[in-house]
């Protein structure tokens, strides 16, 4: 076979650490999944219904390039009436799941030499996206002493003269720390005093818990600040269907609807449809969806609590982020002789980005059934993982 030389950035690109344990468990029997951060739930009937009414109807054709009208309609309504920020139909564009949205964000903001501020621990792919569009992602760490919550003093001391931009991810993954009003405004002071463009993942806005959800594009001022990224997977329980959606200022959009026509056309027909049902009539699924979420975090954290590893109370999104520093053990190495040993596959909080080493990643969307032979399983590798290390401690005359 011929060789050929490859592109540098594309060759330099580590895979997914999530789907390298996910690949992993999905070739051994007996696993519990507490992997990959995908809803148990089926989309809802009416939803799937809309989709396939639209299909029988002969709806099989290219959308417009920004989607339905009637679904970008719907949308407008959506951000009014949840997010409390008003968008024209003109300022929202139907992607191919929110991590398009981010893709083309990126490239419509980034110049070569341009540093992304990117808050960590986070989501696998905001760096990689953040490369492939040419620019430099800068890692801004946050602390578990602040529940992982950005402070206003660690994102201004990261800004140089290059920064050009942020992501900010509120509930986030993988800790799901969500952000307050007050929170969201003492980083807005910053973004205003820097001009600073602010990527909104608000992908998980339907799970908060505890608070009411607050979009960072409603905080005074921030609107021309920020392209609010949202869509169907997580809250709706949608996530084949690969449907997300962007809203910003025309400024923006006009052009990340260049890159979108280029690259994908329109997203897809029969999923728009199924959309525009969801948004319509979808609160008492997503109700239900998050009040049972809301059960198993309670039941998972004081689990976590109760073995001894250290986990802070998610206020959003489905997710756990326990710390495993307890057993001497790297994230790595837990997961995967958890994996090997007990059949639990988590992921090493150590795949989004250096504040996650010490810690695991646990999705919590699984039914509480399999959750608590998830807890017992853990609990019963923790305490046989501790037991070893004080017995090589008590040899050598050290102590636990």
């Amino acid at each position: 076979m011929k060789t050929f030389t490859l592109s540098e950035t594309a060759t330099s690109l580590k895979p997914s650490g999530i789907r390298k344990f996910f690949d992993l468990a999905s070739g051994m029997e007996g696993v519990i999944s507490l992997g990959v951060g995908e809803p148990d739930f089926v989309t809802p009937w009416n939803v799937r219904e809309a989709a396939i009414r639209s299909l029988e109807e002969g709806y099989t054709a290219y959308t417009a390039n920004a989607g339905l009208l009637e679904l970008r309609q719907e949308a407008s309504s959506y951000f009014k009436r949840k997010f409390d920020v008003s968008y024209d139909v003109s300022e929202i564009l139907i992607t191919v799941g929110a991590s398009e949205a981010i893709d083309i964000a990126l490239r419509t903001i980034i110049n070569p030499g341009d540093e992304v501020l990117v808050i960590e621990p986070c989501f696998v792919a905001y760096a990689p996206l953040v490369t492939l569009a040419g620019g430099t992602p800068i890692s801004v760490s946050t602390s578990p002493e602040n529940g992982f919550k950005l402070q206003p003093e660690e994102l201004e001391a990261a800004i140089t003269e290059h920064t050009k931009a942020m992501l900010l991810c509120s509930p986030s993954n993988p800790t799901g720390t969500s952000l307050n009003k007050n929170e969201l405004e003492a980083i807005a002071d910053v973004v205003e005093r820097y001009n600073l463009i602010v990527l909104s993942d608000e992908i998980y806005a339907e799970l908060m818990y505890d608070e009411s959800y607050t979009s960072f594009a409603s905080i005074e001022g921030m609107r021309d600040h920020t392209i609010l990224i949202s869509g169907f997977s997580k809250g709706f329980a949608m996530t084949g269907w690969r449907l997300g959606m962007v809203a910003a200022p025309a400024f923006f959009l006009e052009h990340m609807l260049k890159i979108h026509q280029y690259m994908l056309m329109c997203a897809p027909t029969m999923a728009q449809f199924a959309a525009i049902e969801a948004l319509r009539a979808g609160d008492r699924d997503v109700i239900a969806m998050r009040k049972s979420y809301k059960q198993r975090r309670n039941f998972i954290v004081k689990s976590f609590n109760e073995m001894g590893l250290t986990c802070h109370m998610p206020g959003g999104a489905f997710y756990a982020f326990p710390s495993i520093r307890s057993t001497g053990m790297t994230s790595e190495q837990f997961a995967e002789e958890l994996l090997l040993e007990e059949r639990v596959a988590v992921v090493p909080g150590s795949v989004f980005g250096e504040s996650g080493n010490g810690y695991i990643r646990c999705s919590y969307a699984t039914s509480m059934e399999q959750l608590m032979e998830a807890v017992k399983r853990i609990k019963r590798f923790v305490d046989k993982k501790r037991d070893k290390t004080m017995n090589v401690l008590s040899q050598k005359g050290g102590e636990y």
